[in-house]
């Protein structure tokens, strides 16, 4: 009976759930309201920040606000809490983004962006994960694949115990290789699609992001196999970028003061 309901509830919530991502049109599952998703934001960007230490360079965040400000403004939630910080991690080449619009830039990913265009390719790249609410889509999968967990025990009640727990491994294996790690994937092509688009509206040039990736690709020399990493290779990103780039141009309509910032030198970074 417990088996029948559980498999007569899932088609229903699935059509509950229906949702569908921005400038994609992509369906997706979300079992969170993005009220919800947001609260989780805030709370999990307080708690990073009472981990890590906030570098409070004059500086380096006014690049940081004003970067971050005109991707604010082209992705056009004045309902968000924008916040923009930096991290002081120099050992740490990355940046994140968290539903309600908070955004944080570990000092280590200045030498790797290099450029003002290169910290907005990967600024306007996380905001995209924001704007597409796949933190949400990932917690809604992960939701998922617990029940069809709980599904799977119910429907072998009485086997013997070992088979049980092995299928219950390759359940979960399956379930991680064969449907959360491609859905990682997809969402990053999908948050550099939408962050192409961000940045060129944001008046940076978007042709920044495929030298940005080709310096990331130095930095990720031992890269797992594509197939069983949540992120694409930096090879598959750089060939999607320059496919994208086309339609991405037709969004760039910079201010003449903003030509030139898109190649404009990152504060404490030096010509090599």
């Amino acid at each position: 009976m417990k088996r029948i309901l559980g498999i007569a509830l899932v088609p229903a919530l699935l059509l509950a759930a229906c949702a569908t991502a921005p400038y994609t049109q992509r369906s997706q599952l979300m079992l969170i309201s993005p009220g919800e998703e947001n609260q989780l934001g805030a709370q999990a960007f307080q708690q990073v920040l009472s981990k890590e230490k906030v570098l409070h360079d004059p500086v380096l965040q006014a690049v940081v606000d004003r970067i971050g400000w005109r991707i604010a403004n082209a992705a056009n939630r004045p309902d968000f809490q924008w916040q923009f910080v930096v991290i002081d991690n120099p050992k740490m080449a990355n940046a994140f983004a968290l539903p309600g619009g908070k955004v944080a830039v570990y000092t280590g990913m200045f030498p790797v962006a290099r450029t003002e265009g290169g910290l907005a390719a990967v600024m306007a790249h996380e905001v995209a994960h924001v704007l597409a609410r796949h933190g949400g889509e990932r917690l809604s999968q992960g939701l998922l694949a617990q029940m069809g967990a709980v599904a799977v025990q119910v429907g072998m009640a009485g086997r013997d115990p070992g088979v049980v727990q092995g299928v219950m491994v390759a359940y979960g294996l399956g379930a991680n290789v064969g449907v959360l790690l491609p859905y990682g994937r997809l969402q990053e092509s999908e948050a550099d699609r939408i962050g192409l688009i961000l940045m060129a509206q944001a008046g940076y040039d978007p042709r920044e992001a495929v030298q940005l990736w080709q310096r990331m690709a130095q930095q990720d020399r031992q890269a797992p196999p594509e197939f069983l990493s949540t992120h694409p290779s930096a090879g598959t990103r750089i060939q999607d970028l320059q496919r994208l780039m086309p339609n991405a141009l037709t969004y760039y309509r910079p201010a003449p003061d903003q030509v030139a910032e898109s190649t404009r030198l990152l504060p404490g970074v030096s010509v090599r």
